[in-house]
């Protein structure tokens, strides 16, 4: 056999030199960025995902599920004029997301054929980009005064409603 048929069978490795950074490169460096990955993920240095202020990211994930608010029982029912410049006159004194405007007969016609309730409905639970108006800062009757105020602006014919009567103490 030749030298150049002996030298074709051999690898790129020709000298101890050779192997010895081959082996370095090969085995030791990945050993070293190991070292370094598990450094640098176990280091408590690094701030929380999403949120530039640890104090407040705890207090957001550690407040209560529910709240106690306690209010008057005793305060006077708000008018629906006054339910409706509070609660209602932002979307629909400019029309936003569709809502009707106050006064439009046009648009409020269809709504006002399908009576008080399906009104009053609409607004506890929400409709549409509406999200539901009950349990919020006034009572069902106090958004119902609203409900009959915004109808009644565009040609409806709605009674205001009162609260219920209190049951009588038994004799």
């Amino acid at each position: 056999m030749s030298d150049n048929a002996h030298d074709s069978h051999t690898g790129p490795i020709k000298t101890p030199q050779q192997l010895l950074w081959t082996s370095f490169f090969s085995f030791v460096l990945p050993v070293f960025i190991i070292i370094g990955l598990v450094y640098y993920v176990t280091s408590a240095a690094k701030p929380a995902a999403g949120a530039s202020d640890q104090a407040l990211a705890i207090a957001q994930r550690i407040q209560p599920v529910a709240s106690v608010e306690l209010r008057d029982a005793n305060r006077p029912l708000q008018a629906g004029e006054a339910v409706y410049n509070a609660q209602c006159a932002a979307c629909h004194a400019a029309g936003l997301a569709g809502a009707p405007k106050l006064g439009d007969a046009a648009a409020w016609g269809a709504r006002i054929a399908t009576g008080y309730e399906a009104l009053l409905t609409s607004a506890l639970k929400g409709k549409g980009a509406m999200g539901a108006q009950g349990g919020g800062d006034f009572s069902d009757v106090e958004i119902g005064r609203a409900v009959v105020h915004l109808a009644n602006a565009a040609g409806g014919k709605f009674d205001v409603p009162n609260p219920p009567a209190a049951p009588e103490a038994a004799k």
